[in-house]
């Protein structure tokens, strides 16, 4: 199936909150707000730009089995800074092999350098369930002579 939809729709949809995290706040902070707000990764932003992203993955390679700890540890000495972004434009499709192709679960979203959103692959997941679900609907309808709205 073929999913040209672009990232932006899910955005749309997703809505428009990007829970963020500069970089000297400590990992104890950044954990924190992620349990916080249910999500798997944050932005790290400094002066209004993307420095980088913090992820659960971060903590657990470079804190737990490190034997560092979270509260005397910043976000800064740890984080991924060779990002892997997209434009809103980005199709669902590309990201998806974005995502395979650097074995990333989170995707910030950028225009004009300014973080717009985060796709996780979970969203792109759902989506895609959602999209074939409706297209499926759509054959029965259509195999079954009942008129689509």
């Amino acid at each position: 199936m073929k999913t040209s939809v672009p990232i932006s729709a899910l955005l749309h949809h997703k809505g428009a909150t990007v829970w963020q995290i500069a970089p000297e706040a400590t990992v104890f902070d950044a954990i924190k707000l992620m349990a916080d707000k249910n999500i798997g990764a944050l932005p790290v932003m400094s002066h209004g730009r993307l420095a980088g992203i913090f992820t659960e993955r971060d903590y657990t390679r470079k804190i737990a089995l490190a034997g560092k700890t979270s509260k005397q540890t910043l976000v800064k000495e740890i984080i991924s800074t060779d990002v892997v972004t997209v434009d809103p434009q980005e199709s669902v499709e590309e990201c998806m092999r974005l995502m395979t192709e650097h074995r990333i679960r989170h995707l910030p979203v950028l225009q004009n350098d300014e973080v717009v959103g985060i796709i996780s692959i979970g969203d792109l997941v759902n989506y895609t369930i959602s999209a074939q679900d409706a297209m499926i609907a759509q054959m029965e309808s259509y195999i079954g002579g009942s008129p689509t709205a």
